[in-house]
């Protein structure tokens, strides 16, 4: 019994530092602005484009269920997410602006290479 209730010390003590480790990268998201394309994931990939063909192309893409991205000035790629669990997509938010250069700001996540992006503010460049 008191090997059971080491053991369950133990784990519970990692569960709490796992939490803290996540709280904390949370915690370390910068807020920043992103210039650059809104298009579709799938031709930022597999076409190197640097911008989109078109805005019919991008909305049509869109609305096949290929996921909207924010293709920055210097390449960087952008994938919008949402802070609330459960998750939701943001294609919504991103189909005005589908083929067209927008300036977005909110916090950025940074995992394995990838950058997140919760979009708290988005226009049209002018």
């Amino acid at each position: 019994m008191r090997m059971i209730a080491k053991v369950v010390a133990v784990v519970s003590a990692v569960l709490a530092t796992v939490g803290m480790a996540t709280s904390v990268v949370a915690a370390e998201s910068e807020a920043v602005t992103v210039k650059g394309y809104v298009l579709d994931s799938a031709c930022a990939f597999t076409k190197d484009l640097k911008k989109p063909i078109s805005k019919e192309c991008a909305v049509a893409c869109a609305k096949a269920g290929s996921a909207l991205v924010i293709l920055a000035e210097d390449g960087t790629i952008y994938w919008p997410i949402a802070d609330t669990t459960p998750s939701s997509g943001q294609n919504g938010k991103l189909l005005p602006f589908a083929g067209e250069k927008v300036t977005a700001s909110g916090k950025v996540y940074d995992r394995g290479g990838s950058k997140a992006l919760v979009i708290a503010k988005i226009e049209a460049q002018k």
